[in-house]
Order: C-alpha cells, then sequence, then structure tokens
C-alpha cells in the first residue's frame, strides 16, 4: 500500500459510460479523497458509501472530491449510485481488471476484488494519508477528516 508522502499514481477511470475521470485534473485545485472498496452491493460497500454521501458536505468545507473505486463496471455503478442516492461519483476500475488499486498496493488477487482502503491526496498530488482497513470492517470518516483538517492552511 502507498504510503504517506508517495506521488499519488494518475489514472484516468470511468465514473459513466462516456465520462472519464482523471486525477490529474486536480491538480492544484481540489484535494482528493480515494476510498477502493470491494463491491457495489454488498453490506459494508453499501454502508461505507452512504456515510461518505452524508460527508459530503465536511469534504467540500476541506476543499475535497471525494470517488469511490472498485472493481465493478460502470454500469454496475450507476445502478448502485441510483439506487444508494450517491452523490459522488463512483469510478471502474473494470479493464484491466484492478489496474489502479494494483497501482496503490490495495488489490486483492485472491479474490480478485480492491481492498478496504483510504487515500486523501493533497493538491500537489501527494498522499497525505493512506489507511488499510480489514475487509469486513467500515472504515469510517474521522481519518479522512483528520488528514483533511491538517491540510487546511491555518
Amino acid at each position: 500500500m502507498l504510503e504517506k508522502g508517495t506521488i499519488a499514481p494518475d489514472f484516468e477511470l470511468n465514473a459513466t459510460p462516456d465520462q472519464k475521470i482523471k486525477l490529474k485534473d486536480f491538480k492544484g485545485k481540489k484535494n482528493v479523497i480515494l476510498a477502493f472498496y470491494p463491491a457495489d452491493w454488498s453490506p459494508v460497500c453499501s454502508d461505507q458509501m452512504a456515510l461518505y454521501n452524508e460527508m459530503l458536505k465536511y469534504f467540500t468545507k476541506h476543499d475535497a472530491q471525494i470517488f469511490g473505486i472498485s472493481v465493478d463496471s460502470t454500469w454496475c455503478h450507476l445502478a448502485f449510485e441510483e439506487n444508494r442516492k450517491l452523490h459522488f461519483s463512483l469510478l471502474a476500475d473494470f479493464e484491466p481488471k484492478g489496474a489502479v488499486a494494483k497501482a496503490y498496493g490495495v488489490y486483492d488477487e485472491k479474490t480478485g476484488t480492491s481492498e478496504r482502503a483510504l487515500f486523501v491526496i493533497d493538491k500537489e498530488g501527494k498522499i497525505a494519508w493512506s489507511y488499510l482497513s480489514p475487509i469486513a470492517v467500515n472504515p469510517g470518516a474521522d481519518g479522512i477528516l483528520e488528514a483533511l483538517e491538517e491540510l487546511d492552511p491555518q
């Protein structure tokens, strides 16, 4: 897993079938939160994404954009976003399968899914904080908020 101080690997992933998100587009503009998770529709993942949906105003306060990332397809993500009424994008690390999770060191080869991992990336593109959660545990948002608070100029 990539550690604090590492330059975050750039990526380009689909948020919708015709919209791609590039990490480099946020450099110099916003902090970025990457929430890797195993799969849409699973109970822990559903709760985790719902929590982040409720925390959006706090992330915005810290000039941060959150993205969920899993190996599910774009179509699966769109159905999950609509069903859960999510107001942030889920990115499809679908093909080549898990390439971005692998770049961040959080791909589980045994299950073929992303591990449950969080990264806060500062506006300069460096990892400011990272956390690997046990797969069955919702990591919450406290660590994310603490990392964002440390990035805020005082």
